[in-house]
């Protein structure tokens, strides 16, 4: 999520097809992650149950968990855990706690890491035990806007061209798409150019970019059931809330350009 952690600035670095396949690999692991994630997710299990088993996997790996240290100009400590965890109106940045998830939540998991030199970032929204039709309805076109993404980005065309059509689902739909956080470029580092957004502001037109091969982007929509408006839950400065408390998702992939149009790197291939 741009907006929060801190993220190297300069030109936007195309990858080489070798580069691309180490972050392929970094992408197997979160893969891998948010697979055990679903499996353990029910009603009863604490945030922080799912945080301890994925800081393991990441461990086992040889890898390095990318959001734990990572500091904000609007928080009081660094963030603490390889996972964000999300519940319910949280959007991101969600702490891991003994919290216990209950039927009728969805939790949101962020995963990122480094493996070998590069990195690997993906999100998914998960539910527990049944949830309500239009709760699954925001998941679902959530989870639509990011396909409609993979399925438009080839070389050669406008950001603002795959984010208007995002934008116009989620919209159409009745939700909102959040403003305040954004896609980003990935690689070496978790945050590279460019930003990544996934609506449509004239006011924000310079901050477009053409689409060429060898981009690797981290591309998540996070979309509001009520208002995209967000605030901060408390005063640590970390979990992002939805500032009507109406419920959130969140997807996302790390994906290359290639070619031929898109290539997803968090995908478990």
């Amino acid at each position: 999520m741009r907006s929060l952690f801190r993220r190297r600035r300069g030109a936007i670095e195309l990858k080489t097809p070798e580069q691309i396949e180490l972050m392929r690999q970094a992408g197997r692991l979160v893969h891998e992650v948010l697979v055990k994630m679903h499996e353990m997710v029910r009603p009863g299990i604490t945030t922080r149950e799912l945080n301890e088993v994925a800081e393991e996997m990441i461990r086992r790996a040889g890898a390095v968990a990318l959001f734990r240290g990572v500091k904000s100009q609007h928080s009081k400590f660094p963030f603490p855990s390889a996972l964000c965890t999300s519940v319910n109106s949280q959007v991101v940045h969600g702490i891991p706690s003994d919290r216990k998830l209950e039927p009728g939540d969805v939790v949101s998991v962020d995963c990122g890491v480094r493996l070998n030199g590069f990195c690997g970032d993906s999100a998914t929204t998960i539910p527990v035990g049944p949830i309500t039709d239009e709760v699954q309805r925001l998941l679902t076109v959530t989870r639509e806007a990011l396909d409609i993404a993979i399925s438009r980005i080839r070389p050669n065309r406008w950001w603002s061209d795959v984010a208007a059509a995002m934008q116009e689902h989620v919209e159409s739909a009745g939700f909102s798409v959040v403003r305040e956080f954004v896609g980003h470029g990935i690689g070496r580092e978790m945050h590279e150019e460019p930003k990544v957004p996934n609506y449509v502001d004239r006011k924000e037109s310079k901050e477009d970019f053409l689409l060429l091969k060898g981009m690797t982007l981290a591309v998540e929509p996070m979309v509001n059931q009520g208002t995209p408006e967000v605030e901060y839950e408390d005063d640590t400065g970390w979990p992002v809330v939805a500032r009507d408390r109406r419920y959130s998702a969140h997807f996302e992939h790390t994906i290359a350009v290639t070619a031929n149009g898109a290539e997803v790197l968090t995908d478990g291939r």
